[in-house]
């Protein structure tokens, strides 16, 4: 798995073999994630969405502890998956990275606790389906407006967006900021560092 410019979020290239029958491909293995991320993929839910062209889903996070890390995928079509640093006090901070996930390099994208993901379905019935590690909680989701143009992402000038009305009422960056809904860097260092620190000792014990 490679790291992107977002710290905490990586990208799974996987090998993709073909025959005349099709396909395979591993789209998870756990050792690849255990050295990347220096903990083991908790799951709690596994969603599935479909989306026409030019739909925008995002940018959703969540409150840290425990926020909800995800493993994202395109199963169909292709998206532009997007991963923005929204943790307060982060050298980071509105820093973004984006992978284009589709049907033919299967690529899959993992953040971190505390990190905003938004994506743009560039096909219709573009299907993604991610593992999440924590249940959805509403009291505990928030969401930044994908479009601020203080974040600037670059999401494709060809295709229209298409929002959620809940997500085009979403607050900028800066006034999630003011409203103090954003995490903080400090919460969400600590959070995984529990996360590694409990390989490391199931290791020891192990040994």
């Amino acid at each position: 798995m490679r790291e992107l410019a977002v710290p905490g979020a990586w990208v799974h290239e996987p090998k993709v073999f073909h025959d005349a029958r099709g396909s395979f491909h591993e789209w998870f293995t756990e050792g690849d994630f255990l050295a990347a991320a220096g903990h083991r993929l908790r799951l709690a839910q596994a969603n599935c969405s479909v989306s026409a062209r030019g739909t925008l889903r995002g940018l959703h996070f969540a409150d840290v502890p425990p926020g909800q890390a995800k493993y994202v995928k395109c199963v169909r079509g292709a998206v532009l998956d997007v991963v923005v640093d929204i943790r307060t006090g982060s050298p980071d901070f509105g820093r973004w990275d984006a992978v284009r996930l589709d049907d033919a390099e299967h690529r899959a994208v993992y953040l971190s606790e505390g990190l905003g993901h938004a994506f743009m379905a560039l096909t219709d019935d573009a299907t993604v389906v991610y593992l999440c590690s924590e249940g959805y909680a509403p009291s505990r989701e928030h969401g930044v407006h994908p479009l601020d143009p203080a974040l600037g992402i670059g999401w494709p000038q060809d295709v229209p967006p298409l929002l959620s009305e809940k997500d085009a009422a979403a607050p900028t960056l800066a006034q999630a900021r003011e409203q103090g809904l954003l995490p903080s860097y400090a919460a969400c260092r600590g959070y995984v560092d529990e996360l590694r620190a409990a390989v490391a000792s199931a290791g020891a014990a192990a040994g």
